[in-house]
């Protein structure tokens, strides 16, 4: 693969950490891949399998034993890189943490989403311009003016996107974004990370735990031991059960559905990762019918 072709590459990427006892612990094993600018992908993994240590490395929060990392052509691995470089590629690239409470650092919503361009060094007009188009984007323009610990768990979760937005990056990262949040906040948060991609063609990369966030993407990477286990489409990936289970990880609920009536004898054509495509196959088999 030709690094110029993707806006991520990894070329052979190995990262460890110290643990209490002084021992070296390998995370991520040889990690080779690409993601091209605009693209959709979801990260999966049980916990311990190098998920959010990708991700930090992506960012530059952590930097890789070995390997290489290319970031839009550039070598973020490379030891003689000026400041200057190191600010534009965390420019390009933002990141949204599990506790939107890490995130949030003013007493005011829109005071919080103008934080970070006002540290880029923005203007204030375009400060509030983007302000105002970021809190619009996440839906959160009625609550410009309120306390951001007042709003429920969606809502200070798309203050902190927002707040990420306002910084215009070519690139966003979700870092198990949606963990600590209720089915209405998490499908909040869901249906702006689909915006950001669909809409404004932001490249996303969701690190997930909840199988029915993954089938939204256009592509799943399953990463167990460290290492990438699987790489397809959400079909390509759900369609292996056993395979996924050997990674300590299930198929989406309406595809287990599907995988179930299957064996009991009923012939559903397709493949199912979506509760409307499980529907649609059901009632096909149905012939139809309402």
């Amino acid at each position: 693969m030709e690094k110029e072709n993707y806006f991520i590459k990894t070329e052979n990427v190995c990262a460890s950490y110290e643990e209490d006892d002084g021992k070296s612990c390998e995370v991520l094993r040889d990690i080779t891949l690409g993601i091209k600018k605009g693209e959709y992908v979801a990260v999966l993994g049980h916990n311990g399998s190098g998920k959010s240590t990708f991700a930090k490395l992506l960012n530059m929060i952590l930097a890789p034993d070995s390997g290489k990392i290319f970031i839009d052509g550039v070598d973020i691995t490379r030891e003689d890189m000026t400041e200057k470089e190191v600010f534009d590629i965390r420019r390009k690239i933002g990141m949204v943490f599990q506790n939107p409470d890490n995130q949030l650092v003013a007493t005011i919503v829109e005071e919080d989403v103008a934080f970070g361009p006002e540290n880029l060094g923005i203007p204030s007009d375009e400060i509030r311009k983007r302000v105002d188009e970021a809190l619009a984007t996440v839906g959160m323009t009625d609550y410009a003016k309120h306390e951001p610990h007042r709003l429920s768990g969606g809502q200070k979760q798309r203050v902190a996107i927002a707040g990420i937005i306002a910084m215009m990056p070519e690139c966003m990262i979700f870092d198990e974004s949606t963990a600590m949040l209720d089915p209405v906040g998490r499908k909040e948060v869901m249906d702006t990370i689909d915006l950001l991609n669909h809409e404004r063609g932001i490249t996303v990369i969701n690190i997930t735990h909840h199988m029915n966030e993954a089938v939204r993407a256009d592509r799943v990477i399953v990463l167990d031991d460290g290492k990438v286990y699987m790489d397809g489409t959400p079909e390509e990936i759900f369609s292996q059960p056993q395979k996924l289970a050997l990674a300590g990880l299930e198929v989406p609920q309406c595809t287990a559905l599907i995988q179930a009536l299957r064996k009991r004898g009923i012939k559903l054509e397709g493949e199912c990762t979506t509760p409307e495509k499980c529907a649609k196959l059901i009632i096909d088999a149905l012939g139809g019918s309402n």
